[in-house]
């Protein structure tokens, strides 16, 4: 993050003060780091993937003062450490995990020209995206639509039911996986969903006018409401408090559904303005300075 933020201030100020410091964080971890490691290492490399891409492109793409040696010293962590640990995604786990590998996986890929690797992680993510936020019945029938990665595992309603943490009524668009767990994580996967859709604009497939988009809305709507103080209904997470903490995770998709594409988003809306100027968390950050009204 900080060298995403030093990119960040290199871009704002032009001053070279910012742009030699977020080349020195990335060169140092290039010649440094030889793996993620424990048992939430390919989350941690989805965390850490996803700001080095974006960091990375900053840098390289603005005549910054990156050697081409270090250049290829940072492709080289990026293809050999970090692409391989998260395109593999997290078949039965909570769903951001899986969103957030796959923001890391399409950033990386853009970053090396990698075709191959970005068309197989967009293909992932699709999958799970619709895994994760649920569209009514006309959309996604009486149960969630289930990834295929997890079809093996997941294979009775009561499996599905037990997966999203004990939801068993699903009847409203905006359920997450991840709603009964709580809000902080889902707006993990929210904001790993809202980026992938932006970079995706930008190379060409405007995601949040296709099933995606909607999901996020929904989604987006639904956990905002809560978060503002709406009562809870007796069927939601079986009548057990929320933890409704979601994070400064709306900003991106507030500002591409409802300012660029015109959709009312009023409880979003609401909380967005609220929660500004956006701050910063594990691998999201600064996003009112970077998407409001953009």
């Amino acid at each position: 993050m900080a060298a995403y933020l030093n990119g960040l201030a290199w871009i704002v100020t032009k001053s070279t003060t910012y742009s030699k410091r977020a080349i020195e964080f990335m060169n140092a971890w290039a010649n440094t780091l030889q793996a993620h490691t424990n048992s939430n290492a390919p989350l941690q490399a989805g965390f850490a993937g996803s700001v080095w891409a974006r960091a990375a492109e900053l840098i390289k793409h603005t005549d910054a003062g990156w050697a081409d040696a270090d250049i290829a010293k940072f492709e080289d962590m990026l293809r050999d450490i970090y692409l391989p640990q998260v395109i593999v995604g997290a078949p039965g786990y909570n769903g951001n995990w899986e969103l957030i590998m796959m923001e890391a996986a399409t950033g990386i890929s853009i970053f090396l020209d990698d075709h191959e690797s970005y068309d197989e992680a967009m293909a992932r993510f699709l999958d799970r995206a619709a895994a994760y936020i649920y569209l009514e019945r006309a959309s996604d029938g009486d149960m969630p639509h289930t990834a295929a990665v997890d079809a093996k595992w997941l294979k009775t309603n009561e499996d599905i039911i037990e997966f999203w943490n004990n939801q068993a009524i699903f009847n409203v668009s905006g359920l997450s996986q991840e709603t009964c767990r709580d809000f902080e994580h889902t707006g993990y996967g929210l904001a790993a969903m809202s980026h992938v859709a932006e970079t995706s604009r930008i190379q060409g497939r405007d995601l949040y006018q296709e099933d995606t988009g909607s999901r996020l809305r929904y989604g987006l709507e639904f956990h905002s409401k809560y978060t503002l103080g709406a009562l809870q209904p007796e069927w939601l997470c079986n009548n057990e408090t929320l933890s409704t903490y979601l994070g400064p995770a709306t900003e991106i998709g507030f500002n591409a559904l409802s300012y660029r594409l015109g959709y009312p988003m009023p409880s979003t809306e609401e909380l967005t303005e609220k929660q500004r100027p956006a701050g910063a968390l594990l691998f999201y950050g600064w996003e009112t300075l970077t998407h409001l009204q953009n």
